[in-house]
């Protein structure tokens, strides 16, 4: 079968054989796919080689015929953007999330489209902490596991803004006191519900939230990236 005009990134490359690469590629219309990129090491291919950088977006053809698809052309896109500094440890975070959370050739277009805009989003210096959160909900919803941000789990009542709230993992929302170690402000949950930023007192919580949610559908395995970016920020 063959895949033409795809929009696409690469979420992992690695050395296959003496002048291929083994990708794992996002692709709009049909998930995440593996690809063998043939004849792309070496000299005489650096041109062909550097599009197949993490968080370059590009346009593909492949040929598919059996589990690895091959790659059979390539080019940028005229919306390619480039990250630097620490959000090139938040793009890999990104990378690692899709490829552990995520099968191979599960169409997931929402989850195509929340990866370009935040990969967008940190080429151009967006908050960083805010823009990875709205990814984890993003990523969460298109794979079937979205978080309910705006009710409690056993009265069906809408959130209290100036409430206090644990989320039981894969259960939902109850409300709790605000001592309790896990306690979330509603308001903070609503803001994370309706795509607004919230106070930079709620940064923590909400990642320690995300986290543990994560954690839950990886069968309690940690990604490495969150030890690379604890790292990162214990030396600013």
């Amino acid at each position: 079968m063959r895949i033409e005009q795809q929009p696409a990134f690469v979420l992992h490359s690695r050395p296959y054989r003496e002048t291929s690469l083994l990708l794992e590629l996002l692709t709009r219309d049909h998930g995440r796919l593996g690809v063998v990129a043939r004849s792309v090491r070496g000299e005489r291919a650096r041109l062909r080689r550097a599009l197949l950088e993490p968080f370059e977006s590009i346009v593909v053809g492949l040929w598919r015929r059996g589990e690895l698809a091959t790659l059979t052309t390539i080019e940028r896109t005229a919306t390619s953007t480039s990250l630097t500094g620490q959000a090139v440890l938040a793009g890999l975070y990104l990378n690692e999330l899709v490829v552990r959370l995520t099968g191979r050739d599960d169409p997931l277009p929402a989850l195509y489209g929340a990866y370009s805009d935040t990969v967008r989003r940190l080429s151009t210096g967006e908050p960083m902490a805010w823009t990875l959160r709205r990814f984890e909900r993003d990523l969460l919803q298109a794979i079937g596991y979205a978080l309910p941000l705006q009710h409690e789990v056993e009265s069906g009542r809408a959130l209290d803004p100036a409430g206090y709230y644990r989320y039981g993992l894969g259960e939902g929302l109850v409300r709790c006191a605000a001592s309790d170690p896990e306690a979330l402000r509603g308001c903070d949950l609503l803001a994370l519900a309706a795509d607004s930023m919230p106070d930079a007192e709620a940064a923590p919580a909400l990642r320690k939230l995300m986290r543990r949610v994560i954690r839950f559908h990886l069968g309690g395995a940690e990604l490495r990236s969150w030890h690379v970016l604890a790292m990162a920020g214990s030396r600013r």
